[in-house]
This record gives C-alpha cells, sequence and structure tokens, in this order.
C-alpha cells in the first residue's frame, strides 16, 4: 500500500490494519520493521542504546528470571515514536520456557479471573484443547471487560516474579519508580488479531505500558494519538518486549496478524500448543 494513499485519510490506521490483516492477496511483510535486522536501522530513525544498570539489590534475580546479564540487552528508539522503546529478546532458552509454563500453569488458574466461564480444573487438565480456548487471563488489578476500569474491590495478588521481572524491565529504560500492579495475559492463537485501540484504563498515565511478548511472531501497527495517523509495522518475535511511555503512551496500536517463527522452540508439555500460539503479558501501574 502506497503511503501517497494515506495521506488525507481520516482513518488510516483502519485502512492499514486490514491491509495486513488481509489473506489473499498476502501483504508485503518486506517493509515490516525487523529489530534483527541492523541493515534497515538508518532507514527507519532506529538507534540502539544502552541499558540503564538496574538496582545492585536486583542483580541476584537476573538467574531466576531467566534474564541475560544487562549488558548483553539491546534496547531501540524509533525517532518518529518518542516514548517507544524496544528490547531485543533479553531472555535466555530457560527463560522463555519458564514464562510460558508459569503463564499456562499458574496465571490461568483461579482465582485469576479467565475468559474461560466453565468449571474446569485447569491445575489437573489433560484436555490440551481446553487450554487452546484461552485468551486471557488477569492479575492483580483485574480490568473489567465492560466498563474498561479497575475497582479497588476487584483485585488480587500480583505476583511477585512478573513484578520483580518489570521492575528490572522499567529501571533499564530509566523508570525507577514503576510499581507493577496489573496485568493482561493474553493467548493468541494464530488466526488472532486485535484492533486499533489504546490503553487509557489506568489512572496513571504517566508510568509506561510493558508488553512481553513470547512464542510465535505478531506483526504490530503503532500510529498516533488519533487513526488519521499513518501506523508503524513492528515485527515482535519471540522473547520480545515493547514499553510504550510519555508520548506513545496514550497512541493507538494493534496486531492485524500473527505468522509462524520456524526457529521458534521449545521443550516439554507446552511445545505444541505454542507452535500454533503467541502469548503476551502486559503489565501496568494502576494508581488508584
Amino acid at each position: 500500500m502506497q503511503q501517497e494513499e494515506l495521506k488525507n485519510d481520516g482513518d488510516a490506521f483502519r485502512r492499514i490494519f486490514k491491509y495486513y490483516k488481509q489473506k489473499q492477496p498476502p501483504p508485503d511483510l518486506s517493509v515490516v520493521i525487523n529489530f534483527r535486522d541492523e541493515s534497515s536501522f538508518e532507514k527507519h530513525g532506529i538507534r540502539q542504546h544502552s541499558p540503564c544498570v538496574a538496582s545492585a539489590d536486583l542483580n541476584y534475580a537476573f538467574h531466576d528470571l531467566g534474564l541475560q546479564p544487562i549488558n548483553n540487552w539491546k534496547v531501540f528508539t524509533i525517532h518518529k515514536h518518542s516514548g517507544l522503546y524496544f528490547i531485543s529478546n533479553p531472555f535466555t532458552k530457560s527463560g522463555v520456557q519458564h514464562w510460558i509454563e508459569r503463564s499456562f500453569e499458574n496465571y490461568c488458574l483461579p482465582p485469576n479471573p479467565t475468559n474461560i466461564k466453565e468449571s474446569i480444573d485447569l491445575r489437573n487438565c489433560q484436555d490440551y484443547t481446553i487450554f487452546q480456548k484461552l485468551r486471557w487471563a488477569t492479575l492483580g488489578y483485574h480490568h473489567n471487560w465492560d466498563t474498561k476500569e479497575y475497582d479497588e474491590s476487584y483485585k488480587g495478588e500480583f505476583p511477585l516474579d512478573l513484578n520483580l521481572l518489570s521492575s528490572i524491565i522499567a529501571q533499564s529504560i530509566g523508570f525507577l519508580s514503576f510499581k507493577a500492579e496489573a496485568a493482561i495475559v493474553n493467548y493468541y492463537a494464530l488466526d488472532s488479531s486485535i484492533g486499533g485501540h489504546t490503553d487509557h484504563s489506568e489512572r496513571n498515565h504517566e508510568a509506561p505500558l510493558i508488553s512481553i511478548s513470547f512464542g510465535q511472531t505478531a506483526i504490530f501497527l503503532l500510529g498516533g494519538t488519533d487513526k488519521s495517523v499513518i501506523p508503524t509495522p513492528l515485527f515482535i518475535q519471540n522473547g520480545d518486549i515493547v514499553i510504550m511511555s510519555s508520548a506513545t503512551r496514550l497512541c493507538y496500536h494493534a496486531v492485524p496478524k500473527i505468522v509462524t517463527d520456524p526457529e521458534f522452540a521449545i521443550k516439554g508439555r507446552w511445545s505444541s500448543i505454542m507452535s500454533k500460539m503467541r502469548l503476551n503479558l502486559n503489565v501496568r501501574q494502576v494508581n488508584l
């Protein structure tokens, strides 16, 4: 799709979304930013930065959380999207496995709400078709899908390990006081998509949104504060982290398509499901 076609389009975001979602003819993915390919960085205004060193009292946690040493992390920004940070997979192989297991074996279990309303003991469930029906689970402050709001009376304990991971990620880009209070764990099948939206339910719009992905690859669209802005397409691959802050915090974003990653593989119980799925842990600070 030519950029010139969209200059006077009041809903350029929707048109780009439909373009990447379509099956026939398939969209041209050669223009999607790939943070594993440095040859396109100059063209797209991408800069690599050294991460901020996490506070000394968190250094012990890197191994337990499945993180590479912070000096190995690759942090990127895009000139046209101020406040967007992209961390290219800072996890070890065992770390990827750990967070996938946590998402299926802990985060989607009672008392955490999920989209599955049947009375099923997921802890002991051996029917993998049930897990394939998972779409979301909420942690900490539970997102109310009807009102799009958080409420003090509707919350559970936030997982300590995910809180610690989020603190390290936030500190790596300079947000020293970030406090993880809520998370939505999304379970995306290969045919899934999520339309253009903004995340504005939280009262604190100064705190960043942290999005951690595992499994298959997503095409992520990042636009502006209204849908007339032409969105930028990015590949989000296994282990990648996207942080939206400051000017980008309330921008429209979407996932029109998930594509198979031939290089992704894990061992164990969840290998078959994850060959057809993408996990996304969206962490935020609520401040009610």
